[in-house]
């Protein structure tokens, strides 16, 4: 089969303070037409940096192509005018964006936005676009493609904008479509949808399709062959069974390892560390996976939280006097209880109510009605000075590190602020040991309390985050979303400690996620969540084997099963 893209000896270089980095170094790869090549790896291994570089999107300064090929169709495209190459981007080659909110102009409607590369590329008048555009929304699956292409990007949720992209990037009908990311901060069962409409659209128009992502379950799914990349260079390449048949690199191990399956239940999840060095020598890795203890909640066992009836109601629309006629029942008559030492995962996808009612679990968000009961205090009844009391002993690790940290403050300042106000340590050496200490305990070096949150990747961050949530010695823990964004190797590393956080200071987790493998692995009981009401709730081994709810069966149906389909039995 003739290749549609060959990419040879790609090296990328970046200027830094510190002189040049090599982002890529002497990358080459395939992409047959018609197949989809998968490229894998965590965040920094130079996927990226190689896809930019084939639509020439490099920033310059401070990158620039050192040397190397991209022959797409038999030309260099590193050899193209900016002119030229303005003709082939979005026309010949496409690219769907990680973040589709940043890769949409907010001012412009999403009609417009698709409009525009089809009169650019196409030639086509103004009502001919519209026409296409309306027909490309409703093939991506847009409900009511006639009226939603006049909507804005901040009208639309996460789900429908990535299908928008989608509908922007195939509107020329591509021989090339590059897709960064496109479903790692989506729901499983929009990320399923997203991968069956790729896969559709790519049997529909013969393209080939370069599919960039950090999870090899997503790969096993939808590519034909794999590249694997680890610190801008390629440690492993194959068909897509062999990679996961036949693993032979120890990263590509690792990354096959550490993602929870649903199949197993083991006590703790091996990571990329497990198999390799930091060098990249392998580790030889035999341990057998321990299986995790299933702890039976018994009805002597004490409750440390507990809600009742607990209701949170948004105003959706108001008369002209004022008065609320509709409202949005985020959290629906909810009555849950957490037991002692244990983790309660909460599931569902977004806008069920999940993060809404862990917030107003923490009292964040005030509760239209009901009860939270914490270690037998209605805290509801609790006035602010009380409930800031009562806090130390609640805690919430959010879903964006970045985001959840001061950039302006100090890593040491952060953790010491919680210690300052709620005044735990004598003086402030006191508190800075304090917060040396945390650092060490959640695998991080005390000399880094001086950095600043930018000098930290995301895993590195979330850790910082559960050191700040550590530093007023909590019982209980809210955890939202808080591994949702990480690389699946990462992910199993914050997962790990948290269990040995738990084990070791006899804390209780609320977990929300969307990912039930996640959910199941990290929880002892699992309540899920649609439409703001608990529609199932077991412990985690029961909702897997036998789940009652067809919402539960959806979630379940929809997790990457991270084998290939020609390694199906049914196959």
């Amino acid at each position: 089969m003739s290749d549609l893209l060959q990419i040879k000896n790609l090296t990328v270089e970046f200027q830094t303070d510190d002189g040049p980095v090599e982002a890529v170094r002497n990358v080459s790869f395939n992409i047959p037409k018609g197949k989809t090549v998968g490229l894998v790896g965590e965040s920094g291994s130079g996927k990226s940096v190689s896809s930019l570089a084939v639509m020439q999107l490099i920033p310059n300064p401070p990158g620039r192509v050192k040397n190397g090929e991209i022959i797409f169709d038999g030309e260099n495209l590193l050899d193209h005018s900016d002119a030229k190459m303005r003709k082939v981007r979005g026309n010949r080659i496409s690219m769907i964006f990680q973040e589709p909110m940043t890769s949409l102009n907010p001012v412009f409607t999403v009609g417009d936005q698709i409009i525009e590369s089809l009169m650019l590329h196409k030639k086509m008048n103004k009502k001919q676009a519209l026409d296409r555009a309306i027909e490309l929304l409703d093939q991506v699956g847009i409900p009511d493609p006639k009226t939603r292409v006049h909507a804005y990007p901040h009208e639309m949720s996460g789900g429908q904008r990535q299908r928008v992209m989608i509908a922007m990037a195939i509107s020329c009908e591509p021989e090339l479509l590059i897709a960064d990311e496109p479903t790692t901060a989506l729901d499983v069962t929009i990320q399923k949808q997203i991968l069956e409409l790729i896969a559709d659209l790519q049997k529909k128009y013969g393209m080939s399709v370069l599919f960039i992502t950090h999870d090899l379950g997503v790969i096993a799914d939808i590519a034909d062959d794999v590249v694997v990349m680890y610190r801008g260079d390629i440690v492993e390449k194959g068909t897509t069974e062999q990679i996961f048949k036949q693993p032979k690199h120890p990263y590509t191990k690792g990354l096959i390892a550490c993602r929870p399956m649903l199949e197993q239940n083991p006590a703790r999840l091996p990571t990329v560390s497990d198999f390799m060095t930091v060098d990249g020598k392998e580790i030889d890795y035999k341990a057998t996976p321990v299986e995790k203890t299933v702890r039976p909640i018994t009805s002597d066992q004490p409750v440390l939280l507990e809600i009742k009836n607990i209701n949170k109601h948004f105003p959706l629309h108001k008369s002209f006097f004022g008065k609320v006629t509709e409202w949005l029942r985020a959290v629906d008559g909810v009555s849950l209880k957490v037991h002692k030492g244990r983790t309660l995962g909460l599931v569902g996808e977004s806008g069920c109510g999940k993060t809404t009612l862990g917030r107003t679990i923490l009292r964040l968000i005030e509760p239209t009605n009901g009860d939270i009961f914490y270690n037998g205090t209605n805290i509801t009844e609790l006035n602010k000075e009380e409930m800031r009391e009562m806090r130390k002993k609640m805690q919430i690790i959010f879903q964006d590190p970045y985001a959840s940290l001061n950039p302006r403050m100090t890593i040491g300042m952060a953790i010491m602020e919680p210690m300052i106000i709620h005044k735990i340590g004598k003086n402030k050496q006191e508190q800075m040991d304090r917060a040396a200490s945390l650092m060490e305990k959640v695998g991080l070096k005390p000399e880094m309390l001086n950095r600043y949150p930018h000098e930290f990747s995301g895993g590195q961050r979330q850790r910082i985050c559960i050191a700040r949530a550590l530093a007023v010695e909590p019982d209980f823990i809210i955890c939202d979303e808080s591994v949702s964004a990480l690389d699946v190797s990462v992910q199993a590393q914050i997962l790990n400690l948290l269990l040995d956080l738990q084990e070791e200071m006899g804390l209780t987790y609320v977990f929300i996620s969307h990912d039930l493998a996640v959910v199941k692995f990290f929880s002892d009981e699992v309540a899920v969540m649609n439409k703001g009401k608990v529609v199932e709730m077991s412990d985690a081994v029961s909702i897997y084997k036998s789940p009652k709810d067809p919402y539960t069966k959806k979630l379940l149906e929809a997790i990457p099963r991270g084998i290939p389909k020609t390694m199906l039995p049914s196959s």
